[in-house]
Order: C-alpha cells, then structure tokens, then sequence
C-alpha cells in the first residue's frame, strides 16, 4: 500500500495540532499505520533545532538567512530520517508544518528572495513532497488571542513577531494555495473543531480512495 504524506499550515493558534491528533484517531481506526510528527522537530537533531529557535537565548538576534537556513537543516534531517522512510513502508505521514511555512514565513514576512526560498527548500526535501496540504485560515487577530488565552502571556520568539508579520503570514498562506489548488484545500478556521475534524476527514477520505 503506497504510503502518503499530509501536512497542515496556518497561522500561530490555527488548530493544527488538534485537527492533527483527531486525524491521526480517524485513521488509525480505518486500520491505518500513521506517523504524527512536526517541523521543526521530528527527530532528535530537529528538536534541538527547535528549542534553539524558539526558546534559546542564543537564538535572540538571529538573522533571517540563519532562521531559513536551520529549518532546513532540521527539514533535511526529518525527511530522510524519518518522513521518507515512513511513506516507502505504506505508512501515512501527518506533519504539522513543512516546506511551505519556509516560503511563507521566511520568504514573504522576512522577505528573502522566494527562488532562494525554494531552491533551500528543494534542496532540503529532494523528491518527498506532500500529497496534500491543509490549510486553516484564521485571522491573525483571532489566532493570536488563541496563543495568548493558552500561554499565560508567555509568548515563543516567532509569536512575539508583530500583528503586521503575522497579515504577511496569512496573506502568503493563501497567496500560495490559489497557485497551488491541486495540493492545497483551504479551511476555514473559525469553524468548530468538531466541523474541522469532519471537514478534514472527508477530504482525506477522498484522497485515499
């Protein structure tokens, strides 16, 4: 059985992760094998990526280039490790976050030059690409309200960017999925988790058969 690749995208308090974990039951409940992962993140080299772009002090000051350039290590890294060999076992692969937050968040809010973006990115994945990709669309001002009501007030080094970041961010996200139609389903994330998760289900459903 072929193995296929599912990522979600959005804005910072999207719902990615919930709509993830309910796919992931959905699934597996179908009889599916299916590997929850997340960027960056997803191996041991990538959480440490992780923690050094959101939490670490040495992190504070950081470039745009070096942002770019250390999710891709830890993209390069997922994918080989992780991601490819999973999708040539048959398994489906739901990753919250991949190649596109790149072109998005780093390509059109930090504004790098998007062929730089993408050959990074190519570079990074070689031939492991989605099969389909999710994205909520949320208004930042809603989404942001969401990370503050969960945090305490305590915010990662990307959710301290300002409000203007964040328009960029739903404005490429929507931008790309327009060029993109046959990968990308946009959903609207004001609806209920309840209505999401059906959403979603059925539009996987469709892809699988």
């Amino acid at each position: 059985m072929k193995g296929l690749f599912i990522t979600f995208e959005g804005g910072e308090g999207s719902g990615k992760s919930t709509q993830i974990s309910a796919l992931k039951k959905r699934l597996e409940e179908a009889g599916r094998e299916v590997i929850e992962t997340r960027e960056p993140g997803g191996t041991q080299l990538g959480e440490s990526i992780r923690h050094l772009l959101q939490y670490d002090e040495a992190g504070k000051g950081m470039s745009a280039e070096s942002e770019l350039l250390l999710f891709a290590a830890s993209r390069a890294q997922h994918v080989r490790e992780l991601i490819a060999p999973a999708l040539a076992a048959g398994k489906i692969v739901l990753c919250d976050r991949f190649l596109d937050s790149s072109a998005i968040y780093q390509g059109v809010a930090r504004v790098i030059d998007a062929r730089q973006v993408k050959a990074i990115n190519e570079f990074a994945v070689g031939p492991t690409k989605p099969d389909l990709t999710i994205l909520i669309d949320l208004s930042p001002e809603v989404g942001l309200a969401r990370v503050r009501a969960r945090s305490n007030g305590e915010f990662d080094r990307m959710e301290q960017e300002s409000l203007e970041f964040f328009q960029a961010v739903r404005t490429g996200y929507l931008d790309i999925a327009a060029v993109e139609p046959e990968r990308f389903t946009v959903l609207d994330g004001n609806q209920s988790v309840k209505e999401l998760s059906e959403s979603i289900g059925a539009i996987v459903d469709a892809k699988i058969s």
